[in-house]
């Protein structure tokens, strides 16, 4: 009798969490590293701006891209050779030589990792029932918070003791760990020999009240995706989530700086806790819809409300200029980061809900596509806003985006074909 592991599906959702926490590791690795990065390679503040663009729309043209060779070559083996292609990006940085090879390194890295998060709702759609799917990318995307704050010390001490490149080199080569285990573990449900029989059938079960029905023979997995105004909502939704998620990760720290008078070692102190509020805000997220659904909302309606709190939470972001200390701003920064996370549970889920099984990380990706865009056009109007007006028109951006986006849930998804308990009244 072959060895059984009940709740299979949770330490699945586990090695989601811990590959997302490599990813952001490696991600954040430039942060912590970059002073001393462009000492060494004599890299200029606009060249490392061009280097960080870089990253971002090489991550932005590839998530449609991503999801799509993982929806074509299975999700065991595109997951597997999207992590193993970021981590051998991760480790080249340490070869750089010039402010150009280093920006072409940040490039590679961006085309690998921007197959984390269509990795994420294909396996979902897989493994998890409905009811459960916020939950398990919930604990998936607390990984993008946990690698954040993992990385600020772990990344200073390499440094520290062996250098800038050991540092690119070190974190590089964790994600191989990871590679070797999500190729020895990972197998769909139907065929994993460690399920039960039991599991398996909950996973089967609960799925069919969410099948999607397509046209027989229906081809063309880019035109399933279009064609389908449930594919403009997720994508208007997530277009005007990422900008508060950018700010977060790149300006938080300036701002303490900059606005309220932080040095580097209260920086240090201080600047983590909305990460782990972010933490937090993804697994709150991931059991909201459950709770609605307990309530009597069908998985739709509970999807949109789950989005609807999180959003409510962000004009919270319009106390941070108004808080008399810094210690108060990063507390108003951490309802942000809470909040936002929340709304990552819902929109990731989305296209294994209303999709195909194999179209989901094509949908999943081209959606984060346009939602990472929208986060690269206000990131670009931060600095003009800061310099010439301040921060708070900035704020008051972050803290209405997203209830924009939860009314464009409510108005435009509709249940899908073959799907009668996704009914949205």
């Amino acid at each position: 009798m072959k060895f059984k592991i009940k709740g299979l599906r949770w330490y699945i959702a586990g090695l989601l969490m811990l590959v997302t926490t490599i990813n952001y590791i490696d991600r954040a690795c430039l942060g912590v590293a970059g002073p001393i990065i462009n000492k060494d390679l004599n890299i200029n503040l606009q060249q490392f701006s061009y280097i960080i663009i870089g990253f971002q729309f090489c991550y932005m043209i590839m998530q449609p891209i991503s999801g799509r060779i993982i929806d074509f070559l299975n999700i065991r083996r595109g997951f597997a050779l999207a992590a193993a292609w970021w981590s051998i990006a991760n480790i080249l940085h340490a070869f750089a030589r010039s402010p150009l090879t280093f920006g072409l390194f940040r490039g590679l890295l961006g085309v690998g990792e921007a197959g984390n998060f269509p990795g994420i709702a294909k396996t979902a759609s897989e493994w998890f029932p409905p009811r459960e799917r916020t939950m398990a990318t919930g604990i998936a995307n607390i990984g993008s918070g946990t690698g954040t704050l993992i990385a600020f010390p772990f990344v200073a001490w390499i440094i520290l003791k062996w250098g800038w490149q050991a540092a690119f080199v070190i974190t590089g080569a964790i994600g191989f760990f990871w590679v070797i285990l999500w190729a020895l573990l990972y197998r769909a449900p139907e065929k994993h020999p460690m399920i039960t029989p039991q599991e398996l059938a909950h996973i089967q079960q609960g799925q069919k009240e969410l099948d999607v029905e397509e046209s027989v023979h229906e081809k063309g997995v880019w035109k399933v995706v279009f064609k389908q105004r449930n594919f403009l909502g997720i994508a208007i939704a997530r277009f005007l989530s990422e900008p508060a998620w950018q700010f977060f990760t790149y300006f938080i720290p300036l701002y303490l700086m900059q606005q309220r008078g932080m040095d580097l070692k209260q920086i240090g102190m201080f600047a983590w806790i909305p990460f782990l509020a972010a933490d937090l805000g993804s697994f709150v997220g991931g059991i909201l819809s459950p709770f609605y659904q307990k309530l009597g909302l069908s998985v739709l309606n509970a999807r949109r409300a789950s989005m609807t709190t999180g959003a409510l939470l962000m004009p919270f972001a319009l106390l941070i200029t108004a808080a008399p200390t810094a210690k108060g701003a990063v507390f108003w920064f951490c309802f942000g980061a809470f909040g936002h996370n929340c709304i990552s549970a819902t929109l990731l889920t989305l296209p294994a809900d209303l999709f195909p099984k194999r179209t989901v990380a094509t949908a999943n990706g081209m959606s984060g596509c346009i939602g990472y865009f929208g986060g690269m056009l206000f990131i670009w109007t931060v600095g003009w806003f800061a310099t010439n007006v301040g921060y708070g028109p900035i704020f008051t951006m972050i803290a209405f985006l997203d209830i924009i986006g939860a009314i464009a849930l409510w108005t435009i998804l509709r249940v899908p074909k073959a799907q009668p308990n996704m009914q949205t009244v």
